[in-house]
């Protein structure tokens, strides 16, 4: 997997996976958050003779050998909403986007080709801007099949936030870090 890494610049000078920005959001009523950490991890730059279908297969094959089962290709709706039965990952095949995580009140997170971003179960997201050949792909760790799709809601808060207090941590971050470093 480091040669996997390497291309997608997600590797540090070991061949093991960078360290990731670690960003954390409060519970504002509406969406519960997290108290673990959402996880940005930049990349130092793909391998320039990649295409978007070659990012993709190395995003795959690198998110499956570490738990988490690749799901869908697109983009991230234009509204606040999280999910709080599955935590979920990102990788960006191609473009840039800014999405706002946290709530109305969170922060702003540009993302570019080859950047990944592991979003804990409850973290709210939003698509904010991007350019037109924007590309995610989405996955999920591999005991966590069903995903809910939930609105900045007071009146689904207290439940949301029992069912998120039950969704298991995967061993391992999608790219083969410890998810214990990170989800102190």
């Amino acid at each position: 997997m480091d040669e996997t890494r390497m291309d997608l610049g997600l590797a540090d000078a070991q061949g093991g996976p960078v360290v990731p920005e670690r960003l954390s959001f409060a519970d504002d009523g509406r969406i519960p958050n997290s108290r673990l950490a959402t996880l940005a991890f930049r990349s130092r730059g793909v391998n320039p003779v990649l295409g978007r279908e070659a990012i993709a297969e190395r995003f795959e094959r690198l998110f499956s050998a570490y738990g988490w089962r690749p799901s869908w290709r697109g983009g991230v709706y234009d509204y606040h909403h999280y999910h709080s039965i599955a935590h979920e990952a990102f990788g960006v095949l191609s473009g840039w986007g800014r999405l706002r995580l946290g709530g109305e009140g969170g922060s702003d997170l540009d993302l570019h080709t080859g950047d990944a971003l592991v979003l804990p179960a409850g973290t709210g997201h939003c698509h904010l801007e991007s350019s037109d050949d924007f590309l995610l792909l989405a996955a999920y760790p591999e005991d966590q099949h069903e995903l809910d799709l939930l609105r900045a809601d007071p009146a689904e808060h207290d439940a949301a936030v029992a069912r998120i207090a039950r969704v298991s941590r995967p061993l391992c971050d999608p790219l083969g870090g410890g998810t214990a470093q990170w989800w102190l």
